[in-house]
């Protein structure tokens, strides 16, 4: 069954994601291990996503229009095989990220102004042992950095329109392990990965208005300055990772992913008095499932096509994640040369209809959707 190169194209748009659980944009994908022999390969990816919507007509009717912020994601990976049953691997990822902002005036529509950043890098150090040819085991140590800023803004927060924090640079540290069944003969794989929970402690500056909360009367601060620790724990996650071959050249792929966010809390100290204890965050745990086809069409390129799904929950959500699960479909090809090996591809999302919510439903959001476009070239040595 020759579909050596059909596998490359599994993976070519882990820089794409768009619309995965919670905070996810990389999945944490850890397949790099798995490559043939020694592999190092860089990816960038340009995620432009349409979302809109806007005030209930209870609330003015206030439109939101391109809410979601076009971002960019950047990958790469290097395996090395230490003898037939050893290898290492090095991944730099983005794991999680947010990028919403609201336009409108926080006087007259009830989240204009609203904006939250999340920005993240990850670098996992992982190991694989081949017990034999069919059995292999997996596991590493990640790092991980997180910052953030978040402004809540408009009539839908009441006394906290204008609340800000910073959330500054943290690193925290966790890991991996798995196992995996294997037959070469037909190309067939599972692979089960776990990662851990990962506690950060960020340093956080809350201010009101952009005033800093000691310029204010201790009566509205409960004398608190706004300057403290906020313990935020990213969410633990399982990987299923699936291939086998179906006939020559052609191989069937897929993902299961779950991520843990229901205990991902962001409950500054201030945010956490205003609220009685109240979360910045609101967001399900959940599952994303992908199923796909690669064909090896000539010794040089080959193709796939998948197509992604994650259930729709809740439709209330947070409006600093104005959707609610989403489908898409994901095409894709691969070309190498000599060493060489480039892949591209685009993917299309439809996301689930949500209403954010503050103390209430204030807005709906329909009909959004996102463009991925994804590329990495890679080398064998």
């Amino acid at each position: 069954m020759k579909i050596a190169g059909v596998t490359g194209t599994i993976l070519l748009l882990t820089t794409t994601t768009a619309g995965a659980v919670g905070l996810d944009r990389s999945n944490q994908d850890i397949t790099a291990i798995f490559e043939t022999g020694n592999y190092v390969e860089l990816s960038y990816g340009m995620i432009m996503p349409s979302l809109s919507g806007a005030d209930l007509a209870g609330f003015g009717g206030a439109a939101y229009d391109s809410v979601g912020e076009d971002f960019g994601q950047i990958g790469g990976s290097i395996k090395y095989q230490i003898n037939p049953r050893m290898s290492v691997a090095v991944i730099f990822d983005q794991p999680f990220g947010v990028d919403v902002l609201y336009p409108g005036s926080p006087a007259t529509t009830m989240l204009g102004g609203t904006e939250a950043r999340l920005d993240s890098a990850a670098i996992t150090a992982i190991g694989r042992y081949a017990l034999n040819d069919n059995f292999s085991i997996h596991a590493g140590v990640r790092g991980q950095q997180l910052s953030g800023d978040i402004t809540l803004s408009g009539q839908g927060y009441g006394g906290l329109n204008g609340y800000n924090v910073e959330l500054q640079n943290s690193t925290g540290y966790g890991y991996v392990v798995g196992a995996a069944f294997e037959r070469p003969d037909i190309a067939l794989r599972l692979a089960v990965t776990y990662q851990s929970a990962i506690t950060h402690d960020f340093n956080s500056v809350e201010t009101l208005g952009g005033v800093a909360l000691s310029a204010l009367p201790p009566a509205a601060t409960g004398g608190l300055d706004g300057i403290g620790v906020t313990t935020v724990e990213a969410p633990q996650a399982v990987n299923i990772d699936f291939q086998t071959g179906i006939m020559a050249d052609t191989l069937l792929f897929g993902q299961i992913r779950y991520a843990q966010y229901a205990d991902t809390i962001v409950s500054p100290e201030f945010f956490a008095l205003a609220t009685s204890g109240g979360s910045l965050t609101d967001i399900d745990s959940g599952t994303s499932y992908s199923l796909g086809i690669g064909r090896r069409f000539t010794d040089a390129f080959s193709g796939s096509i998948s197509v992604g799904y994650e259930a729709e929950g809740d439709p209330l959500v947070s409006p600093l994640s104005p959707t609610n699960g989403n489908t898409s479909v994901s095409v894709g090809g691969q070309y190498s040369f000599d060493n060489v090996v480039l892949s591209g591809g685009l993917r299309y999302t439809v996301f689930g209809n949500a209403q954010p919510e503050t103390a209430v439903a204030v807005a709906d959001f329909t009909d959004n959707s996102a463009l991925s476009a994804g590329f990495s070239i890679g080398f064998r040595f």
